[in-house]
């Protein structure tokens, strides 16, 4: 089975509790929080979204709520039977449309372009061919686009402090051409890309708006516990990171980056 169809497989089992896992997780709003503030400060009312590996459309049910046309996206069929079923019981049809379609055959799309495209939580690290998808992109974007992605970089130091309790393997996992995770007793592959390989495959359409570090201060969404125990050191990491964000060299050496570009 090809890595595309396990990631599919593996979210769709996972649907049934994606909500619930998210919902209680204070880490995962942290991300949410800056990622959603970042499109509404760049996006004009009533833009057309298009939103890459769109999950139960957590996001993009916030973003038809504001207003904005959204088209969400996923090759995860769990994950749209769950996405139908909120469109349905908040009335935002005429806000948000669904297509089954894999970041990696945005050609499905035919002529459609958007004023914006979005993809959060490293759904793009599940491909070993982010650069076709990038070159994609500025087919489906009109004049003075933009595109803003979370992706997951090669060095994280919430995981490299994992060596000091002697996980090697979680440590440096990320140094490694590719990597697996496991989801819902499904194994796939998993990629790194830092902020540079975006950088230098886009440079040519697009202009670099925002570069962000998430998670070099804030804890990962798997620390929820340090939450917990720690709640007053929480508040301050979160003033940290929200400061030092886009400042080097925490915009590259962190769990996550959001990155926002605006097409040539």
């Amino acid at each position: 089975m090809m890595n595309e169809e396990l990631v599919s497989k593996a979210f769709s089992f996972q649907s049934v509790v994606f909500d619930e896992l998210n919902e209680g997780n204070k880490l995962t709003h942290h991300l949410r929080e800056i990622y959603r503030k970042e499109i509404v400060k760049n996006a004009k009312p009533g833009s057309n979204i298009l939103e890459l590996n769109c999950g139960t459309g957590i996001d993009g049910i916030y973003f038809a709520a504001q207003g904005f046309n959204v088209l969400s996206t996923d090759n995860a069929e769990g994950m749209f039977d769950v996405l139908n079923q909120k469109i349905n019981k908040y009335h935002l049809e005429q806000n948000i449309q669904t297509k089954l379609c894999s970041f990696n055959e945005l050609y499905e799309l035919r002529d459609k372009k958007f004023d914006y495209i979005i993809s959060n939580f490293g759904g793009l690290n599940c491909t070993d061919n982010l650069k076709e998808v990038l070159y994609q992109l500025k087919e489906h974007l009109n004049e003075n686009g933009k595109v803003t992605l979370v992706i997951m970089p090669k060095v994280s130091p919430w995981e490299l402090v994992m060596a000091l309790k002697g996980d090697f393997k979680t440590a440096f996992r990320r140094f490694k051409k590719h990597t697996k995770a496991h989801i819902e007793g499904v194994y796939f592959s998993v990629y790194y890309y830092n902020p540079s390989y975006i950088i230098k495959r886009l440079k040519f359409d697009f202009d670099v708006l925002t570069l962000k570090g998430i998670y070099f201060a804030v804890p990962p969404e798997f620390y929820q516990r340090f939450v917990e125990r720690y709640p007053k050191m929480y508040k301050i990491l979160q003033k940290i990171e929200r400061g030092m964000g886009n400042h080097f060299p925490f915009n590259r050496c962190c769990d996550h980056f959001l990155i926002t570009l605006q097409k040539k």
